[in-house]
């Protein structure tokens, strides 16, 4: 049409495929179903409650306007705490980054990190965001597909020679495997040698089921690590999350965040300072996803999916449904419209197999993962 406004081609990103389903769902309830979620990585539980109770008390004494753009100080110092606590590193709470979410900390490394049309690395299955953020910022995603027998993490020999950065999640989404310590130094060394940018998404540490999750800052201070309070600290409404990056790198970053953000939410900013403290809370939360994770592995071979892996951590399994369709998008769709379960496609995670695999989610109340195990196999025994 004469005289329309133009797009880029770089804002022609593809839908997040889970977002629709989660769509798709509320339609189905707006119509009076009862859905079972088992399609968004979103915890059940809510912020912990000093969290809440802190926040409620900062919002009576006062505004809370913007803060400094790398975050509230007291609260850089404490996430730097939780990486002595948690990996007996001493870590700096200058090279903390507080962002809106851990979305804003993949803008802010990916713009301070590459250059237009850099090419950047990612494991096959992988969230799919990771994807479109570089698309949009004019990048080069370069999906380096996975193998079962490594867990679905990506080998340091599988890695091309061009690549200005590669991304690792431990534990990953959608499958919920995790890099051990020898394997994540492999990965890192190769990145060093060929100067490639290593980025660590831990958004899921916290959340695991044996070993702990192994940081990548155990292994070099020349990376970046991408963490948020959605996952461990049940905040994903709020917006709230941070990196960690070379000590060289903060000014950038600092730059980048007062243009780009001014900066991550005050008030999520409070209550993430006090979420960190409620440690009961919140391993009372993690025994909730160890009894789904054990209903998940225990049912659902019984309901017609049988060929799954143990998740090392995250609330996820990832199931290969190649024995059932060709086309995992129209059996979600099928589930959710017949079972009134929703469950995300594999496509949103693999485009190039991901149409033969499901994503079943575990975060929510128990007896809802109880329902949804129960409908699923009612759905698959008249199948």
């Amino acid at each position: 049409m004469a005289g329309a406004t133009r797009l880029s081609d770089r804002s022609q990103v593809d839908p997040f495929i889970v977002m629709d389903v989660m769509e798709a769902a509320r339609r189905a309830e707006a119509a009076g179903r009862r859905v079972i979620h088992m399609e968004v990585g979103q915890p059940g539980t809510p912020a912990p409650t000093a969290a809440r109770h802190a926040l409620a008390a900062a919002m009576g004494a006062g505004p809370l306007g913007y803060t400094v753009a790398l975050g509230l100080p007291e609260l850089r110092a404490r996430i730097a705490r939780l990486y002595r606590d948690w990996y007996d590193v001493d870590l700096d709470p200058g090279r903390v980054v507080v962002t809106a979410g851990s979305s804003a900390a993949f803008l802010l490394a990916f713009t301070a990190l590459f250059d237009a049309g850099d090419r950047v690395g990612l494991g096959l299955p992988g969230y799919p965001s990771y994807r479109q953020i570089l698309r949009a910022l004019s990048l080069r995603d370069v999906g380096i597909e996975t193998r079962a027998e490594d867990r679905f993490q990506p080998r340091a020999t599988d890695l091309p020679d061009d690549l200005a950065g590669l991304i690792v999640a431990s534990p990953s989404n959608p499958t919920g495997t995790m890099l051990d310590r020898a394997s994540m130094a492999t990965l890192i060394d190769a990145c060093q040698a060929q100067g490639t940018a290593f980025i660590s998404d831990e958004i899921y540490h916290g959340i695991q089921y044996g070993d702990r999750a192994v940081s990548a800052l155990e292994v070099s201070d020349d990376v970046y690590v991408v963490n948020s309070f959605s996952k461990y600290f049940s905040m994903t409404g709020w917006r709230i999350g941070w990196m960690v990056v070379p000590e060289g790198h903060v000014r950038t970053l600092e730059r980048l965040a007062q243009n780009m953000f001014i900066c991550a939410p005050h008030a999520s900013q409070v209550a993430a300072l006090h979420a960190m403290d409620a440690e009961a809370e919140l391993t009372a939360n993690l025994s909730i996803y160890a009894r789904n994770r054990q209903l998940m592995l225990d049912r659902l071979p019984g309901a017609g999916f049988p060929r799954i892996a143990p998740p090392d951590g995250a609330f996820y399994v990832y199931a290969d449904v190649s024995d059932l369709t060709g086309d995992s998008v129209a059996l979600a769709a099928e589930i959710l419209d017949r079972a009134g379960v929703a469950v995300t496609p594999g496509v949103d995670f693999d485009p190039g197999r991901g149409a033969r695999t499901l994503r079943f989610s575990y975060a929510r109340a128990t007896e809802d993962i109880e329902e949804g195990l129960d409908r699923l196999a009612a759905f698959m025994g008249s199948r």
